[in-house]
């Protein structure tokens, strides 16, 4: 049996026609577990007792589990449990517009970004689409607010995990699921083109966030396995091809990693790289990992790259630092429990 969260609307709908349910039944009980938070079947009282009966006939309403919980002033960090007992980090970000939600896809990460704690372990699986959807729903229980934003940006690369996120963000933006806007979600990708071109034909708002973080092949290779694949020039003409199809903004994401790729000539390669396109530079301090050997960009180098960026007449800003002091880089927290 599968878990009910992982049905997007008309998926449900159709399994529901085929156990003999009406149509409307699908709303009633979407209402119930994303508007209600009601997650018993039994307690669904608005169906009749051999509508619950097939429900429990045929899906499971099972959830995953908190198994620890690190917070700062502005960030909580929850380190959950799967139902096979693997583990995965979602991250709790409060900005003054409401609260940003960073969700993982996959168990650990096959992509083998050097600078990244995600793939300190290697991809173990996929996570199902209910086990993201329900990242979402145990972050406002335990808050007690509603997530106004999600990004897709946690443990595992989302387009290596492509049809699952689909649905989860399907399910996530119904109307009568957890109705979150389109442009409140946000998915990033380190560059699959075969999945950006087909992610061009999906008939959905959401925003498109690139791992770019080295303006050449030469840096980005040396960072970034996944440039061996696809290199810099036919990503960036998919992107291209992405915002004249979508007419819409795509936001490069630039960690900013010291002596690697902060200089005035990276910043002057990454500004005539851009030239011209609907980018939204973001610059994001690293947190370090102590594996890695990494070092965040000084202050003032950071500065002066956003500063030559914004000469240049790029769109830039440099993304404020969240949860230093509790293992904020995605991955960091796994995997000190996995060594445990």
């Amino acid at each position: 049996m599968k878990n009910i969260f992982g049905y997007k609307y008309e998926k449900l709908e159709n399994e529901l026609i085929k156990i003999g349910e009406k149509k409307f039944r699908t709303r009633q009980v979407y209402e119930w577990i994303y508007l209600h938070k009601q997650y018993s079947f039994d307690k669904m009282t608005n169906l009749s007792k051999t509508s619950i009966q097939k429900l429990k006939n045929n899906f499971t309403i099972d959830f995953i589990k908190i198994n620890k919980i690190e917070e700062s002033s502005d960030t909580i960090k929850f380190l959950f449990e799967l139902n096979d007992g693997n583990l995965i980090e979602t991250v709790l970000m409060k900005h003054n517009y409401g609260n940003s939600l960073c969700v993982s896809s996959q168990v650990g990460c096959n992509m083998g970004c050097s600078f990244c704690a995600s793939g300190l372990l290697k991809k173990v699986r996929n996570l199902d689409a209910h086990e993201i959807v329900q990242q979402i729903l145990l972050a406002e229980d335990y808050l007690n607010e509603r997530i106004d934003s999600v990004v897709i940006m946690g443990i595992g690369e989302p387009f290596d995990n492509y049809d699952n996120v689909l649905d989860f963000i399907r399910i996530i933006n119904h109307p009568y699921g957890l109705a979150i806007g389109a442009r409140h979600i946000t998915i990033s990708t380190c560059g699959i083109i075969p999945k950006i071109k087909e992610f061009i034909k999906e008939d959905i708002q959401v925003n498109l966030a690139i791992s770019l973080h080295a303006p050449n092949d030469t840096l980005r290779s040396s960072i970034m396995k996944i440039n061996d694949v696809y290199k810099i020039n036919d990503l960036v003409n998919t992107l291209k091809e992405y915002i004249n199809k979508t007419n819409r903004r795509v936001t490069i994401e630039y960690v900013m990693l010291r002596y690697i790729n902060d200089s005035s000539k990276e910043a002057a390669e990454l500004a005539k790289l851009l030239k011209g396109m609907n980018v939204y530079i973001n610059l994001i301090p690293y947190n370090e990992v102590d594996s890695s050997g990494y070092k965040k960009s000084k202050k003032e180098q950071t500065l002066k790259f956003y500063d030559y960026l914004k000469k240049a007449g790029l769109n830039v800003t440099i993304r404020r630092e969240f949860g230093e002091n509790i293992d904020a880089a995605c991955g960091q927290l796994r995997a000190k429990e996995v060594e445990k």
